[in-house]
């Protein structure tokens, strides 16, 4: 297929606003959820843990501890199903992926240093 052709296509369903958020920010994602006929908004609030892709193709995978079970989910960033994306704190990591708050417990799992903090406390495993 014709790669401007899939460019115009591509171009129609790309997010006008993009929302701009890194690795290791914290994000309150909300995402509308189709119940029989009624429609709805449910918040998704965690560290993004790493992003890939690029264009439409593109996605980011939020963490968060629910119930001390650490649950992770991918979503399309350009996906018409996330209503909005707020970012809650911006955090400063030296990864790209963060799969190391995979193995950590309790507040280890969550804690990413704030960006522009001076002297903060380092993460403990």
């Amino acid at each position: 297929m014709n790669q401007a052709l899939l460019d115009k296509i591509e171009a129609e369903q790309i997010r006008q606003d993009p929302k701009s958020f890194n690795v290791g920010d914290t994000v309150r994602v909300h995402t509308k959820v189709v119940e029989g006929d009624k429609e709805r908004i449910q918040i998704f609030t965690g560290v993004v843990m790493g992003r890939r892709g690029h264009g439409l193709n593109s996605t980011f995978t939020v963490r968060r501890i629910s119930y001390g079970e650490g649950v992770e989910r991918v979503f399309p960033t350009h996906s018409p199903r996330i209503d909005k994306i707020e970012v809650e704190r911006h955090g400063q990591v030296r990864r790209a992926k963060l799969t190391y708050l995979r193995n950590r417990l309790g507040k280890g799992a969550t804690l990413v240093r704030e960006k522009g903090a001076v002297n903060a406390p380092a993460a403990k495993k």
